[in-house]
């Protein structure tokens, strides 16, 4: 053999196996990623939240090696626009997915304002943080509530995850027995939509448990190689329904006691089960010391499952209780366990923070209302470079104390538009957690200044208004 293509074969040889060695070092330090979202899940539904009715004591343990936020939010008070304000980075209102699909509760007669506008699935346009990972060489997986459109072109595999398990385009499931099948009556049409089972299984399978076991199973199968998991339960979304072992302990407490319904105690309680499952798998194959877990919730705690006191008001509404909501991350390069964060933060800011841990490249043009919390995770900063957060919702939903609004808060202050009246609300959450004293009156300069802010932010993200409905009827007066 000629000895000049032998040594230029031998120095080719060589470059692939350095690169190739390379390719599975920067493998190897790639963190994975678990994020854990959990469905209208409370404030302080949570024993490191302060709840010592819920028993939670794997979620617990998470936070206390982790940092919890005490000034989290969801993008909406309602799932699918949080949904996708996670995947995206971006505001409801910017992405004019602004209601839980595929419709609301708007009422021809009874409402006095026309909703604004909003889309029925995710785009294909917007670059998910899935995908960016993906190009990043993750292996991607997606267990659990979808809610972001429909089978054919817009479920989990269309919008950057590799795997997808009970993903479907309905927000809950008929059961979380088995065979997990059931039908729900549409609010706005009176139609019956059937849900088939979202996941296999066998007589005396509990929904929760599955997603589990199949989380667990994409961690052992991508163990050799970086991953993003996204756990997205069901729960703790109605309809209520618990182990009966579990209720039974829950009915057992004095109802005076009671934080919640024991059915949605229960519940509460496999969940935590099932964060144990996951970060016990985590420890296990010796990856819970270059995973970054985060765990969070869509909105706040729904009314007939939950009492959110302190907070005013619960799932559906944009009072605090409607959307700020738990969030804890465990992130075991720099940061100081057992850390407690009150800067406020929302759920567009999860994607640029997991692109800037995983050592992806940021995609500024996407992730545009996003903050990397990594500088407050590791103790860099004590803030975020940030003016405000905002909330738009032009729709009605029928929970309690809902209306359509667009809010902003900036530092303490929050303001809140009432979209049909006009009127507005100011609140110091610092004074006020409640919001049981509204300052508009007696602090003008403030209202006038975030009314300004809020308005321009509306032009900004081309927030969808709300017109007069030329069908609405006025109540009539009874008679004395």
């Amino acid at each position: 053999m000629n000895s000049k293509y032998s040594t230029k074969l031998l120095f080719g040889l060589v470059m692939s196996l350095c690169s190739f060695m390379l390719s599975v070092a920067t493998a190897e330090e790639k963190p994975n990623v678990v994020f854990i979202l959990i469905d209208d899940l409370g404030w302080n539904d949570l024993g490191c939240m302060g709840s010592d009715y819920y028993q939670t004591p794997n979620i617990d343990r998470l936070a206390d090696r982790g940092v919890r936020f005490t000034n989290a939010y969801s993008a909406c008070a309602v799932c699918s626009p949080t949904r996708a304000a996670i995947l995206t980075g971006k505001y409801p209102a910017r992405l004019l997915l602004t209601q839980w699909l595929p419709s609301g509760r708007w009422d021809r007669e009874h409402n006095k304002m026309i909703e604004g506008r909003y889309i029925g699935e995710l785009p294909l346009e917007e670059i998910t943080v899935a995908e960016a990972l993906r190009e990043s060489g993750y292996a991607t997986g997606y267990i659990g509530k979808w809610h972001l459109g429909t089978e054919a072109f817009y479920y989990p595999q269309h919008q950057g995850f590799d795997v997808n398990i009970a993903g479907r385009d309905y927000g809950a499931p008929g059961s979380y027995f088995y065979p997990f099948e059931g039908t729900w009556k549409i609010p706005s049409t009176g139609q019956v939509q059937v849900k088939p089972a979202p996941i296999s299984g066998k007589e005396g399978d509990y929904l929760v448990d599955r997603l589990a076991e199949e989380a667990e199973q994409f961690i052992r199968s991508h163990s050799e190689k970086p991953f993003f998991l996204m756990l997205a339960h069901y729960a703790v979304h109605a309809p209520l329904q618990g182990k009966a072992e579990k209720v039974e302990t829950y009915e057992s407490v004095d109802p005076d006691n009671r934080q919640g319904n024991p059915k949605y105690a229960a519940m509460v309680e496999s969940v935590d089960e099932s964060v144990g499952r996951v970060l016990a798998t985590l420890e296990e194959l010796n990856l819970d010391s270059r995973t970054l877990v985060i765990f969070t919730s869509d909105n706040g705690g729904f009314a007939k499952a939950t009492d959110n006191t302190p907070l005013r008001a619960n799932k559906g509404s944009h009072y605090e209780g409607g959307i700020r909501i738990p969030a804890i991350v465990a992130w075991p390069p720099g940061q100081k366990n057992g850390s407690v964060c009150d800067v406020p933060v929302i759920s567009t800011d999860w994607y640029p923070t997991i692109l800037e841990a995983t050592n992806t490249p940021l995609r500024p043009f996407q992730h545009l209302d996003g903050k990397s919390l990594l500088p407050l995770i590791e103790s860099r900063s004590e803030k975020l470079d940030r003016q405000a957060i905002f909330w738009h919702y032009p729709h009605y939903n029928q929970h309690p104390q809902n209306f359509p609004c667009t809010i902003v808060r900036r530092g303490d202050w929050k303001l809140i538009e009432n979209l049909e009246t006009g009127e507005f609300e100011l609140y110091n959450l610092n004074e006020d957690l409640g919001e049981s004293n509204n300052l508009l009156k007696s602090n003008p300069q403030v209202a006038s200044e975030l009314q300004a802010l809020l308005s321009s932010w509306k032009i900004e993200v081309g927030a969808d208004p709300m017109r007069p409905n030329p069908e609405y009827q006025e109540p009539t007066k009874s008679k004395k």
